[in-house]
């Protein structure tokens, strides 16, 4: 995939939450429209705990690089063309472990990604840059 549309307000054009299918829909917030997660955690995963787990395994939406997402709390800030607003840390994810096998639980605190508004739709690329708004 090479990109994805972002609606403002809503979540990921397809994406089983915007269609109120995904496993947490139930407990949804006007703040938990996109998830985030550092591709750093992934490197630390693998030295900390010797712990492979790919991109798509954490259940985050984007994976971003060379950002420190649990300062973008409270902030705004651009993905590629669209602008997001970071609500609130994404706590460490039981199910991800049920799925996966992997006991990661642990070592995601306060590193488990980060929850935002969409305030400004568009295409979110791979390789689009995290910038302040």
């Amino acid at each position: 995939m090479s990109g994805v549309t972002l609606i403002a307000g809503k979540g990921i054009e397809g994406d089983r939450y915007l269609m109120k299918e995904g496993f947490y829909s139930h407990l949804r917030r006007d703040g938990d429209q996109i998830t985030l997660f550092e591709f750093e955690t992934l490197i630390a995963l693998k030295h900390e705990a010797n712990i492979e787990l790919a991109p798509e395994e954490h259940r985050r939406n984007v994976t971003v690089e060379g950002v420190l997402l649990n300062h973008l709390v409270s902030r705004r800030f651009w993905l590629g063309e669209t602008m997001l607003e970071g609500t609130e840390l994404v706590d460490p994810c039981g199910h991800v472990e049920k799925l996966t096998g992997k006991a990661i639980s642990k070592y995601l605190i306060n590193r488990g990604g980060l929850y935002c508004k969409i305030l400004q739709g568009g295409v979110v690329r791979i390789g689009d840059a995290v910038r302040s708004a």
